[in-house]
């Protein structure tokens, strides 16, 4: 091997500059004196053929112009982990003093000798090192673990690391890396293509204590990502965002202490795939961004009933997909413990030009959800919604056979499918009657006027009156309306609403920016007023 060649050059990673790249051929090129470097580029722009040149194909790459050779004294092919958290953290060799040779060191023109120099700066840096909990040594061209046992001896107390975008080749460097940390708790190794075990080999104790591992843009597929999860046994959170993964497989007896799954930028096959990581006991979190699904269906659980799919399930990010049927959201309604929805940028959003109808539509779907697009949903435009939602469909619900008399009351099918929902609301807010819903205005009519009356419960002496305000208004302008209507001195208002058919529930107008129709005030309601 030529010198500066390493003699496991082949499939090394390496870098040029700021560019990074993979050796996939090391020797002699035809006309050409010397050896050469063949490497396909992580990005094909640096590249400039497929790794054929003059009619021989010497490597093959990826993309049609994503290699090139480049001279081994251009290659860049790193260095080990300590000397990488001593260069990052200023603990080096390299001292403020000029060191000369032996026991001496030169201050200006002076030299002083100092017996046993040496081993005390070293001490001192051994102390420093011990002490770091945290490291990230991101970008340092760190590409071994360096002598055995001596990360152990050097750095006894790490528990966080961040390695990414470095030039680790395989798994087994990390492996290497992580079992001289004893107490290692997080592991960042994201943007380093890397090789991954491909059968199932010995299980090392190098990630006992292992709760968060990320490995964003690494190569692995799902099949590695499940042998090497033996040696995972109590992760929590696993990020895996960018990773060309579209097939999953049931991780039976792996991953079961997880809590956080990140397969973002992932094209998953189908939305079906989901099916086969559902079983997951712990799983909090899964983040879904980008993933090319275009439905969710949850088929063991039939309308208004809960799935057994997912049981501990919160938080769910599907944001950036290409979900275009509201019968998907009808789905997530079965999740059992879902709080938080995050499904910004999906063709179902189109479907509805106002984005406050939108909003309302999908609270009104999901039964227990909490957090929308990272928006609280306060109890009044819950309340506010799920009235709405009984009203827009309630013409629906009796065409399809639906009827305040429950002997009477048998909704289609395809009302059900639709609308899952629908016949809890009728049970928490009373089933609409013919009457209720004649005359109803569309939902995107702005300035229906509310015939209201103004009460102050505290203030007898104030008699009732009887207001006309148009739905749209907003409650700031309200109050400022009743502060010149009531002749109110300068004091803060409290405004909130009792239903003429809800008698006894008295809800808090308790945001100035949102309309009296966020609300779902109605004519003949009665505002109260207190200050």
């Amino acid at each position: 091997m030529a010198a500066g060649v390493p003699p496991d050059a082949l499939g090394r990673r390496l870098s040029c500059g700021t560019d990074y790249g993979t050796v996939r051929y090391v020797g002699s090129v035809s006309r050409t004196a010397g050896i050469w470097l063949g490497v396909e580029w992580d990005d094909p722009q640096r590249g400039k053929h497929d790794g054929s040149y003059e009619g021989t194909q010497y490597f093959k790459c990826r993309h049609p112009k994503g290699g090139s050779f480049i001279r081994p004294n251009k290659a860049n092919f790193g260095v080990d982990f300590l000397t990488a958290v001593k260069d990052r953290y200023g603990l080096n060799d390299k001292q403020d003093v000029q060191c000369g040779t032996g026991n001496t060191v030169v201050f200006g023109t002076k030299t002083v000798e100092f017996v046993g120099m040496d081993s005390v700066a070293e001490q001192q840096r051994q102390v420093q090192l011990n002490k770091l909990v945290d490291i990230s040594v991101r970008e340092c061209a760190v590409s071994h673990a360096g002598q055995e046992e001596e990360i152990s001896r050097t750095c006894a107390n790490m528990r966080h690391i961040n390695l990414s975008k470095n030039l680790i080749s395989s798994w087994e460097t990390v492996v290497a890396i992580a079992s001289q940390v004893q107490n290692l708790e997080t592991l960042n190794v994201s943007e380093n293509k890397m090789r991954f075990p491909s059968t199932s080999t010995f299980i090392s104790s190098a990630f006992s204590n292992l709760k968060i591992l990320a490995l964003n843009q690494t190569e692995i597929t799902w099949t590695e990502v499940l042998l090497c999860a033996q040696g995972w046994p109590v992760l929590e959170e696993l990020y895996l965002s960018s990773n060309n993964i579209t097939v999953l497989e049931r991780p039976d007896t792996v991953l079961q202490t997880l809590k956080l799954l990140d397969l973002s930028d992932n094209q998953l096959l189908d939305g079906n795939q989901l099916h086969l990581i559902a079983q997951l006991p712990r799983l909090e979190q899964l983040i879904l961004r980008n993933t090319g699904i275009s439905s969710i269906h949850f088929p063991d659980a039939g309308f208004g009933c809960k799935t057994k799919m997912f049981p501990s399930l919160k938080r769910l990010a599907i944001n950036g997909n290409k979900i275009s049927q509201w019968s998907s959201i009808n789905e997530l309604d079965k999740l059992p413990s879902l709080r938080a929805l995050q499904c910004n940028n999906n063709p179902f959003m189109d479907t509805e030009k106002n984005p406050e109808t939108l909003i309302q539509l999908i609270i009104a779907k999901i039964s227990q959800l909490e957090v929308l697009n990272n928006c609280e949903i306060l109890p009044a435009e819950r309340r506010g919604a799920e009235l709405d939602y009984r009203k827009i469909f309630g013409k629906d619900w009796l065409e399809a056979g639906g009827h305040w008399n429950p002997e009477k009351n048998k909704p289609s099918e395809e009302f059900l499918a639709a609308h899952p929902r629908y016949p809890a609301l009728c049970l928490k807010y009373g089933a609409p009657e013919e009457g209720e819903l004649k005359g109803q205005q569309p939902l995107t009519l702005k300035n229906q006027l509310l015939t209201l009356t103004i009460k102050c419960p505290e203030k007898p002496e104030q008699k009732p009156v009887e207001k006309k305000l148009p739905e749209s208004m907003t409650i700031q302008k309200v109050k400022g309306l009743l502060y010149r209507l009531l002749k109110i001195p300068g004091s803060e208002l409290k405004l909130s609403y009792e239903s003429s058919k809800l008698e006894g529930k008295e809800v808090e107008l308790d945001n100035d920016l949102k309309p009296l129709q966020f609300y779902s005030i109605e004519s003949g309601d009665c505002v109260l007023v207190r200050w």
